[in-house]
């Protein structure tokens, strides 16, 4: 099972980087000339295409109510919970920039799995094996509404779209038999970003969308904050906090919950 790729990526890229000795850079010396701005004139709009991709580890927990066939159960579970299942996960964030469009693109896949055995009985020890997969994608394109010195503002809309599955089956199974359910559906998405930066090398960045109006869930809304360490010219780490809500109904299938933690990853720009 793997189950730290992500979280040695982050890590191993940032010690690299804390192990470099700081270098002077046309970037450091454009942040520290446009902090010391007084003004709230606008800066130069970079030209050509900008590139940045920032894998992340999202340490979330879930809460709230699944329910299938009109029987509804309440989930409570913390980040250790689920690191303990994890099979496989993937986050990352990418985002491509010309001039004042951006297009962006968040993704994360996690497959957890457990097995949990019952007492042995007239047919013998019975185990229980049981895999749940959760996949996110939203692509999503942008427009810099307002660029200045001491802030900029991003306006956005797209769309996410949501892979639940899960599948049960027993061994020994000399029937074959295999119990799995999926459901997938796609939220329209209006959203901002606000970046305010507080030194030469640090970026608050803060961003939040909101979604579904009952094209796909009834309802979906996420907030995040997160404080940006600029170690070199194209290498930033992150650290916040990001909170995601989804109401998703359809038949007898209810997808009611809450997911939040903090958040760490590394942007690298390309360009």
């Amino acid at each position: 099972m793997i189950r730290t790729i992500l979280l040695f990526a982050i890590l191993s890229s940032w010690t690299f980087l804390l192990a470099q000795e700081p270098q002077a850079s046309a970037l450091d010396e454009t942040q520290t000339q446009s902090a010391a701005r007084t003004d709230n004139s606008s800066p130069p709009t970079p030209d050509g295409w900008h590139f940045a991709v920032s894998p992340y580890l999202w340490m979330s927990g879930i809460h709230g109510t699944v329910g299938v066939g009109g029987r509804d159960a309440s989930v409570h579970a913390g980040f250790g919970d689920i690191i303990s299942n994890l099979n496989l996960g993937l986050m990352a964030a990418t985002e491509l920039q010309h001039k004042r469009v951006l297009l962006l693109t968040d993704m994360m896949w996690i497959k957890l799995s457990e097995d949990k055995g019952f007492p042995e009985n007239q047919v013998g020890e019975i185990t229980a094996k049981s895999k749940v997969q959760n996949f996110m994608l939203g692509p999503e394109v942008g427009y810099r509404l307002v660029e200045r010195s001491l802030f900029n503002v991003d306006a956005f809309t797209g769309f996410r779209y949501w892979h639940l599955g899960s599948s049960l089956e027993f061994e020994p199974n000399p029937l074959g038999q295999k119990f799995s359910t999926s459901q997938n559906w796609v939220d329209p998405l209006v959203g901002a970003r606000l970046q305010m930066p507080l030194s030469p090398k640090l970026r608050f960045t803060v961003f939040g969308d909101v979604g579904g109006f009952g094209a796909g869930s009834q309802l979906e809304w996420q907030v995040a904050g997160l404080l940006g360490y600029q170690l070199k010219k194209r290498f930033t780490l992150q650290a916040g906090y990001r909170y995601l809500d989804v109401n998703y109904r359809s038949g007898g299938f209810k997808y009611d919950v809450a997911m939040s933690g903090l958040l760490l990853g590394t942007t690298i720009r390309f360009k």
